[in-house]
């Protein structure tokens, strides 16, 4: 067998070879046991909300466990309970949790690891932003790398959300192992019928640089409006039945490249050349596995298969506030009988993602089937395992949203 390093650097010469390696990186069949999460948050002076926050000032708080990106020569460690820190293009902080078994192992390391986090910043008078989109400051880069220069360019050929994308917004990703082969596209159909109406549901981001938006979720509205060829859903309910891994793969090779890797400053790439093109001869090198695997890493579809799923279209949430949308989602997939019900739940919205992030909660359709998923979720949630406090909490915040929604909507 080839090793993973000859592998990994294999040239890739039609698109039957780069479908063959998408399907084995990128969904991972078998029993449903891990689940992780990734929180990301906008970083202000506790002082002055709206002062920027620069590259050294971060790299001071953040220490041994400041990512290369802003201290070349740092450590990178992981925090105590194995979370990943790094820094995004605006400056904002990101954990990537450990998978862990439970979702109750995952909540208790997850927290500390926050609570870790938070003392660094702490001492160097930061603090957690608690929202998906920056409400005090502009779009300003922090971090700047070939690869964080080469999105801007692509993305300003496009308009300004590429930047509001980069710089302002912060998200809350859960990942889900991909399931048993016979239950893959039952997971995959759910993972994105979902999402507009979980997506209104945990809206934060109504704010931006000092204004209200008109959106109820900013961020969103960002990444939709970047490019529907990386940023827009892989799944469509127009063709429920389609193979999940043939959708992916059709994605991926027509999405335009984003960056090609260099020895030089300039990863820019030609516009308007897909990875398909390159394959045929576009550019002056053939495209390696390595290459496909780059180039997938900067596609950004609201569920992305990574060997799992990543669940990429919720708001950052304030507080300890993400522990519910995470036991939401991992109770709807706790099981398949839930799973095909929370399918049918969301089925009618499906596809509105727009209108999820324009009026949130205030669509009643949408209001619907958030609270059709919360019913759902407070049924399934104790197979999650939960202790007794986290299982009282999130049941008592998910009961609280669900009545409000039944308020607004009487």
């Amino acid at each position: 067998m080839m090793s993973p390093e000859l592998d990994r650097a294999t040239v890739l010469r039609d698109e039957a070879a780069a479908a063959g390696y998408l399907a084995r990186i990128c969904f991972k069949t078998g029993p449903p046991t891990l689940t992780g999460v990734e929180l990301e948050w906008t970083v202000h002076d506790a002082a002055d909300p709206t002062r920027p926050v620069d590259r050294e000032r971060l790299r001071r708080a953040l220490g041994r466990h400041s990512p290369v990106t802003i201290d070349p020569t740092s450590p990178a460690q992981r925090l105590r309970h194995g979370g990943a820190v790094t820094v995004e293009p605006g400056g904002q902080v990101e954990i990537s949790s450990a998978p862990r078994p439970s979702v109750a192992a995952l909540i208790l390391a997850t927290e500390a690891d926050i609570a870790e986090l938070t003392a660094a910043l702490h001492a160097d008078g930061l603090v957690l932003g608690g929202t998906g989109m920056d409400p005090w400051r502009p779009p300003l880069p922090v971090v700047e790398t070939p690869r964080y220069r080469a999105m801007r360019c692509v993305f300003d050929r496009r308009g300004l959300a590429g930047r509001a994308m980069m710089y302002s917004t912060a998200g809350l990703q859960v990942c889900l192992d991909a399931g048993e082969p016979e239950r893959l596209a039952q997971r995959w159909a759910t993972a994105h019928a979902v999402g507009p109406p979980l997506l209104a549901a945990f809206a934060t981001a109504d704010r931006h640089a000092g204004r209200r938006t008109g959106w109820a979720s900013t961020r969103m509205a960002a990444w939709l409006a970047i490019d529907p060829a990386r940023t827009g859903p892989v799944w469509s309910p127009d063709r429920p039945d389609r193979d999940p891994v043939a959708a992916w793969t059709e994605y991926a090779l027509a999405a335009p490249l984003l960056c090609v890797r260099d020895e030089g400053p300039d990863w820019t790439p030609p516009a308007g050349v897909t990875f398909a093109d390159w394959l045929a001869g576009a550019l002056p090198r053939p495209p390696t596995t390595d290459d496909l695997e780059y180039h997938v890493s900067t596609l950004f579809p609201p569920v992305r298969p990574r060997g799992y799923l990543e669940i990429r279209y919720l708001d950052a949430q304030p507080g300890r506030a993400w522990t519910v949308p995470l036991a939401v989602l991992a109770a709807l997939f706790a099981g398949p009988v839930t799973t095909r019900e929370a399918l049918a739940a969301a089925a009618p919205v499906a596809d509105r993602w727009h209108d999820a992030a324009r009026y949130g909660l205030a669509d009643r359709p949408l209001a619907d089937a958030a609270a059709a998923l919360f019913e759902l979720a407070l049924a399934a949630l104790p197979g999650l395992d939960l202790p007794a406090g986290s299982h009282e909490e999130a049941s008592r915040e998910i009961r609280r949203r669900r009545a409000a929604l039944e308020r607004r909507h009487r």
